[in-house]
């Protein structure tokens, strides 16, 4: 009875507890996550705890670590406290150094550079001494991101048996990866990726070490290792595998694969141009446990393979930057695990509507990123899309989508990031109140017109907008920007959006990046910009702004790194800016009005256009630049002085246009220190003297412009010798005296060559077929592009380009030529005393658009190939002593907009065609025995009939008179006569017709002329 009481009471004090062990059920995957998390942060802790403060350090194991670092080059203090009088002794303390709890023992190092703690980019150097060996309880060890340039990695490594963690990312070793790391049994997380300069012959050695369960090797050179697959699958615990960008070996599928337990979770084999999806057959035995794939940059070619669908458990595939083509397959709806699909950057090329549909399914719900960006995909955007309820973000920018954006399409509630820019979609923008997860919106570079829509300030999660680049317009006011809190980038450039705020309107934002370049801003300076005070990025070019630039703006924000002010109409003097902006600082304040003297900028600037303006004075702050300069356009302005010469202190120097001032004396030596120049620009100046030899050295140099100044001597032969790679020489109204050196043929990218207005003679050299550019009909770049890296202060170095832009002179004007530069082939060799024939081999340039030789002592005659030219729109040959007749292959020249023959000893007939006879007489003037329209001058029955004489050298379109021509001529005779004059023999009608025509026809020609000779007489009777 006692036990039966007894169960009663159990039975009701479990019932008390029994709703806190039903929650505890319920959330028992809540409590595994806190027990998670807390094992995390003990790891972290593990990392970059200095040690316990109750640990004492082991005397032997201090000096050890002592000697270690006298074998380092820590040249910024990265072990400053190892050793310092405050924790001398206490080695535990010492800054990546882990010691055991409860036995002081040193279990861990990390050295690795953590640009977090401001010691980016001052890594340990030296060598690794082996004192290390003598930590016999080192498990982790991570020197990553360091430079220990030009050693292997120390063979000793593989004799430290505690390791059970070892990074040596990114650390600078060459040579082969030793195979004593395979003696490392304990070792569970490997990580050699990063070092480029490594390599690996044979992985066997790494099937020795059953217990790992990471390997990164990404960027390691594996092109020998034809067992690599061999000897990973030999090790049952690995879960993650990096092989990206290793030069892996063609492998053949493995059949043997199922008789490993090879539980891989994780692989990535990206960047190693592996085309074809067949060599990825042995992924798919791998279905029931992998959840990662990245194969992206392997050139894959062909349909996406259905296997991919079958991988049930995939979490994450990434098949970017290959060459795929057509849609998605069906199989991909079922997978219901997949969170995130990246195919962007293919070729995909099916109807966006029909890759939704073979997406949907067990797909629609788990989703969350899809990435289809870079392909070919068109039609307009599916409703299907709100199906996918999961998704969080949604790229589809650059590709060839139409339509107008369906409402349905923005029915995504958990939606982060939206990107169709880069597009073709049209029509007005809708309602955006339904994206209320929205964070990112991009629908730049599109066709969309309208006005901003007032929705969009129901977007209150949103933090970056871009709008730019569409037909936009209307009024932007602070109903659109008032509840956006917690937006940082704002850009609705190149649109005709107005924007109007309140004089006092104070934003509730502080935007980091600003773009409203070409709306209408002004035409007074924005006093809103006031509250900004973290700007990173402003860009209010052409904005119409007219007004004196407010004192604060100078100091508006200490981060600012690009700031464009151009095409504006701002005015006054510049302050000291010298102190301002961000740490390298981008600044372009060009088509203005500003004047004075330059004033003090930036010493990291690594941009500086202050183009077309009306600055003054001498080029003085230069000299006090910290060389971190990229570009320096000082053009179109009033400076003055010679120039300095400190250039050999800008070793990034891409483009220096100095153009159009008024600056004089020698161009300095330094000059050819720019070892990174690409473009030099100092026409329109008054420099003096000769080239200096220095410029050699600019091997990099595309484009030379040294028009319009005083230059004297030869035309150096190093330019064709050290210049090759220039598109662009310009030397032209100088005073340059000589011949053109036959080394001028070694360049054979030039496509604009201009020597005109100097003093050169001699001949034109027979080797200009070897421009290779202008054998070329067309080119596939309309503008002149150089690319170059820059300092930047987010990362070390940013990659950009630079359009740039060169006079030519066309119909007697001077234009600058920017977006279609790369389009012009331009040969100038006018106003010079150049002698000689033109040499026939100049008809082989059959991308010229422009040949100039007039004014020059050129005789002989005219190529007969020049008709070969057909892209020709500027033709001169005027004021020499060419002779002979006008080649019948002119007829061929359709584009010519600009002809000058005139003043040469020209003869003949001028050939017909649409072109030739359109031009005004003037062109052909000055050359006696030429006849024929549009001259007044009526040719001879000789000079109509005469069939010119073909010499070799003079053989053309007329070198098709041979004896079969005369075979043929005759053929012809006989053809013709029997079927024109043999009816008029056999039928009396045709006969009587056919004569009373030519009778009529007879009548007209002599009673025309004097009907109208009578007209004149009457009219003008002087």
């Amino acid at each position: 009875m006692n036990v039966f009481y007894f169960s009663i009471w159990m039975l009701n004090r479990l019932s008390q507890y029994l709703p806190a062990f039903v929650f505890v059920m319920r959330n028992l995957n809540v409590l595994c996550l806190f027990i998670f998390l807390s094992l995390k942060s003990v790891a972290i802790s593990f990392r970059s705890a200095s040690g316990n403060s109750t640990i004492k350090c082991i005397e032997k194991e201090r000096q050890i670590l002592v000697r270690f670092k006298q074998g380092l080059e820590d040249e910024f203090g990265l072990l400053s406290s190892w050793g310092s009088e405050e924790n001398k002794r206490e080695c535990c303390k010492w800054r990546g150094v882990k010691c055991n709890n409860h036995t002081g023992h040193v279990v861990a190092l990390d050295l690795h550079r953590d640009s977090d703690n401001n010691i980016a980019y001052k890594p340990l150097r030296g060598n690794i001494g082996p004192s290390l060996l003598e930590l016999e309880h080192l498990s982790y060890l991570d020197l990553s991101d360091n430079e220990f340039l030009g050693t292997p990695i120390p063979k000793f490594i593989g004799s430290l048996r505690s390791l059970q963690y070892l990074n040596l990312s990114a650390t600078g070793f060459f040579g082969l990866v030793p195979d004593q790391l395979g003696n490392l049994s304990n070792l569970r997380i490997l990580d050699l990726s990063r070092n480029y300069a490594l390599s690996i012959n044979s992985l066997e050695w790494i099937s020795r070490i059953s217990s790992l369960r990471y390997i990164s090797l990404s960027h390691v050179d594996l092109s020998n290792a034809t067992d690599w697959l061999h000897s990973v699958s030999k090790l049952p615990l690995l879960k993650e595998l990096h092989l990206g960008w290793c030069g892996l070996p063609v492998t053949s599928p493995f059949s043997f694969l199922s008789r490993y337990n090879f539980s891989i979770s994780s692989i990535d084999l990206s960047g190693n141009s592996l085309k074809s999806p067949s060599r990825y057959h042995w992924l798919f035995n791998l279905s029931s446990t992998l959840t990662d794939v990245n194969l992206s940059e392997n050139e894959m070619e062909g349909p996406i393979p259905d296997a991919f669908g079958k991988i049930i458990s995939l979490k994450h595939l990434n098949l970017s930057i290959n060459k795929l083509e057509g849609g998605v397959p069906k199989a991909f709806g079922n997978l219901s695990n997949l969170r995130s699909l990246d195919l962007s950057l293919n070729n995909l090329s099916a109807q966006l509507s029909q890759v939704f549909l073979n997406l949907s399914g067990q797909l629609e719900y788990s989703l969350q990123m899809l990435i289809l960006s870079g392909n070919k995909l068109k039609g307009p955007l599916p409703d299907n899309v709100k199906s996918f309820s999961s998704l969080r973000e949604l790229l589809l920018f650059d590709n060839l989508l139409n339509g107008s954006i369906p409402e349905s399409f923005l029915q995504l509630p958990n939606l982060e990031i939206l990107d169709l820019s880069w597009n073709q979609l049209r029509g007005s923008l809708p309602n955006l109140y339904r994206l209320t997860s929205l964070k990112e919106l991009y629908l730049d570079n599109n066709r969309l017109t309208g006005s901003l829509p007032e929705s969009i300030s129901c977007l209150s999660k949103i933090r970056k907008i871009y709008l730019s680049s569409n037909s936009l317009e209307g009024l932007v006011s602070e109903v659109h920007l008032s509840n956006l809190s917690l937006l940082q980038h704002l850009d609705i450039s190149n649109n005709s959006l107005v924007l109007k705020f309140n004089p006092t309107w104070l934003p509730p934002f502080q935007l980091d990046v600003i773009r409203l370049a070409h709306c209408r801003v002004g035409p007074s300076f924005p006093k809103w910009l006031q509250s900004q005070k973290y700007i990173l990025e402003l860009d209010i070019s052409g904005s119409g702004i007219s007004d004196v630039v407010p004192s604060w703006f100078w100091d508006l924000s200490p981060k600012l790194e690009l700031l464009n002010l151009s095409y504006n109409n701002l005015g006054g003097e510049l302050p000291d800016l010298s102190l301002k902006f961000g740490k390298f600082p981008r600044l372009d304040l060009s088509s203005n009005n500003f004047t004075g003297l330059l004033p003090e900028f930036p010493s990291s600037s690594t941009s500086l256009i202050l183009s077309k303006n009306k600055f003054q004075g001498p080029l003085s702050f230069i000299c006090r630049s910290s060389g971190s300069l990229s570009i320096l356009d000082l053009s179109d302005n009033l400076l003055s002085g010679q120039l300095p010469d400190c250039w050999m202190d800008f070793k990034q120097l891409a483009i220096l246009n100095l153009a159009n001032n008024r600056f004089h004396g020698n161009v300095p030596k330094s000059i050819g220190s720019l070892s990174e120049v690409q473009a030099l620009h100092l026409r329109y100046n008054g420099f003096t003297g000769e080239l200096p030899n220095s410029l050699k050295q600019c091997t990099l140099l595309r484009i030379l412009d040294l028009g319009k100044n005083k230059l004297t001597g030869k035309i150096p032969e190093w330019i064709g010798d050290s210049l090759s790679d220039l598109v662009v020489l310009s030397l032209r109204s100088n005073e340059f005296h000589g011949h053109i050196p036959s080394q001028i043929c070694q360049l054979q990218l030039i496509q604009i060559l201009d020597l005109s207005l100097n003093n050169i003679s001699g001949s034109i050299p027979h080797c200009l077929k070897n421009f290779t550019a202008m054998t070329a009909a067309g080119s596939l770049n309309s503008t002149i592009t150089h690319s170059y890296y820059y300092a930047s202060g987010s990362r070390k170095y940013d990659y950009t380009s630079y359009a740039d832009s060169a006079l030519l002179l066309w119909k007697g004007t001077e234009f600058e030529y920017k977006n279609t530069l790369g389009l012009v082939r331009s040969i100038d060799l006018s106003s010079n005393r150049i002698s000689g024939e033109i040499p026939a081999e100049i008809a082989s340039l059959v991308g010229l658009v422009a040949l100039n030789l007039s004014r020059n002592n050129l005789t002989g005659r005219i190529p007969a190939k020049i008709g070969d030219l057909r892209l020709l729109n500027f033709l001169d040959f005027a004021s020499n002593h060419l002779f002979g007749g006008i080649p019948q292959s002119f007829s061929q020249l359709n584009y010519l907009g600009v002809l000058d023959l005139s003043n040469n000893n020209l003869s003949g007939k001028i050939p017909l065609s649409t072109q030739l006879q359109s031009f005004n007489a003037s062109a052909y003037a000055g050359n006696l025995g030429l006849c024929g329209l549009p001259l007044a001058r009526i040719c001879s029955e000789n000079q109509c009939c005469r069939v010119p004489t073909v010499t070799e050298d003079d053989s053309g379109d007329e070198g098709f008179i041979s004896p079969g021509f005369y075979a043929g001529a005759a053929l012809g005779f006989v053809v013709s006569f029997w079927g024109v004059c043999g009816p008029l023999l056999f039928n009396s009608s045709w006969a009587f017709a056919y004569y009373r025509f030519l009778d009529n026809m007879k009548n007209w020609f002599v009673a025309t002329p004097v009907f109208v000779m009578a007209k004149l007489k009457r009219w003008f009777p002087g």
